[in-house]
């Protein structure tokens, strides 16, 4: 049978599944109390990011986040800042969903196209990325600092 999938508004109540969609699927180690906090914190900060959900049978099973990526050397895209699917549930074109949602969200905001950035080592993410019509543009080096 054809497992139904829709996509919603990701709401406060979704963090846990969010983190789970972050351990399991993306292997972060950000703490349960820490993800809700944040999820919290980036929908009450910015609610004109796009923040989905997307439900298997009415089961949530992946999420996307995306915002504004705006900068002085080239025109505005959106900025693809997490794409997320539980493993039980790849394979059912959840991520693809995910991604035809935040271009249509990028479409209708008039912005010059949609950008992400994948770590050296997600190769599996890189080919599903390049089918989706995405091209490799650069690779570089990630800095941060911490306080």
């Amino acid at each position: 049978m054809e497992k139904k999938v829709t996509i919603r508004k990701a709401e406060k109540s979704d963090a846990e599944m969010i983190w789970q969609c972050n351990c399991e699927g993306l292997g972060y180690t950000f703490a349960l109390e820490d993800t809700i906090r944040r999820v919290h914190d980036i929908m009450d900060r910015f609610p004109q990011d796009l923040f989905l959900v997307a439900c298997v049978d009415d089961q949530p099973a992946g999420y996307i986040h995306a915002t504004d990526y705006e900068c002085t050397y080239m025109e505005a895209y959106k900025d693809i800042e997490e794409l997320a699917v539980l493993p039980g549930y790849q394979g059912y074109g959840i991520g693809r969903k995910l991604l035809n949602e935040a271009e249509a969200w990028a479409r209708e905001c008039g912005v010059a196209g949609v950008r992400l950035i994948s770590g050296f080592a997600r190769t599996g993410a890189h080919q599903f990325y390049l089918k989706c019509g995405y091209t490799h543009r650069k690779d570089h080096k990630n800095f941060v600092k911490n306080f």
